[in-house]
């Protein structure tokens, strides 16, 4: 009879491996999940508590069989779907250069456009902003003596003023091109209308330069005589329209395509 008894005390001693195990196993689950979900925020790990307080308060004890499984709460992909989507959606929604550059130029335009509204220049000064860039257009009338290419007094200040909005950030390249009308000219100075248009698109250019802030190196100069009329030469009306000098902020990007 007391071997009996020893042999059935040696038995129950050993009972707690069983409990201790499930317990083992458990924690090391737990571990695991958490090293898993290190990189998700502050939400996902108070789903991750709820689900296993749920799973060790679910039964009558720790060591109760049970056919449920810790499942990973849907709402941490959706989260994560929700946080990429503002990503997605704040680059569909970002201009592009073209449409940048764009908005720029409009902007610069509606600049010259209140200073010319200021000093009521509308009769002498123009914009117009097309797909080769924003136009700037001088009546020659204003700025020279007929068969002259030196710039006049009210011309030097059209000159000084345009050039405080030519300077931009990131710079443009400037051209500026001079206009006649359809009637010959040759004198001492000038054989032709395209001698006379290039010297007065120059002399303008060198005006604007006198702006320290604005690069040389970006600027050009063209004369294009009597070639390019923005009107037929019928009357003198027309003949002073297509009297001018034109200063074209060419666009760092294409921008055609977005008028």
């Amino acid at each position: 009879m007391r071997r009996k008894k020893k042999n059935d005390e040696t038995h129950m001693s050993e009972s707690w491996l069983l409990p201790y195990a499930d317990l083992l196993t458990l924690l090391l689950a737990l571990f695991i999940v958490l090293f898993a979900m290190s990189e998700l925020d502050a939400k996902k790990y108070e789903e991750l508590s709820r689900v296993f307080n749920s799973e060790f308060s679910g039964g009558d004890g720790i060591l109760e069989e049970s056919n449920s499984t810790v499942e990973m709460p849907q709402d941490v992909e959706e989260d994560e779907e929700e946080t990429e989507k503002p990503e997605e959606e704040e680059k569909e929604e970002k201009l592009s250069d073209s449409e940048q550059e764009l908005n720029r130029l409009e902007l610069l335009q509606k600049r010259i456009n209140e200073y010319i509204t200021e000093n009521n220049l509308a009769e002498k000064l123009g914009t117009k902003l097309t797909g080769e860039g924003l136009l700037v257009t001088i009546i020659n009338d204003v700025t020279f003596d007929s068969g002259s290419a030196v710039v006049r007094g009210e011309g030097r200040k059209i000159a000084s003023a345009i050039s405080t909005f030519l300077y931009t950030d990131p710079p443009h390249q400037i051209v500026v091109s001079g206009h006649t009308d359809e009637r010959p000219i040759r004198t001492s100075k000038f054989s032709s209308n395209w001698d006379l248009s290039v010297m007065r698109a120059v002399n303008f250019m060198r005006l604007i330069l006198e702006n320290d802030k604005l690069d040389p190196r970006t600027f050009s100069a063209k004369g294009f005589g009597e070639h390019k009329p923005l009107v037929p030469n019928t009357n003198d009306q027309n003949r002073a329209k297509n009297r001018r000098v034109e200063v074209l902020v060419l666009p760092n990007y294409d921008i055609k395509e977005e008028l």
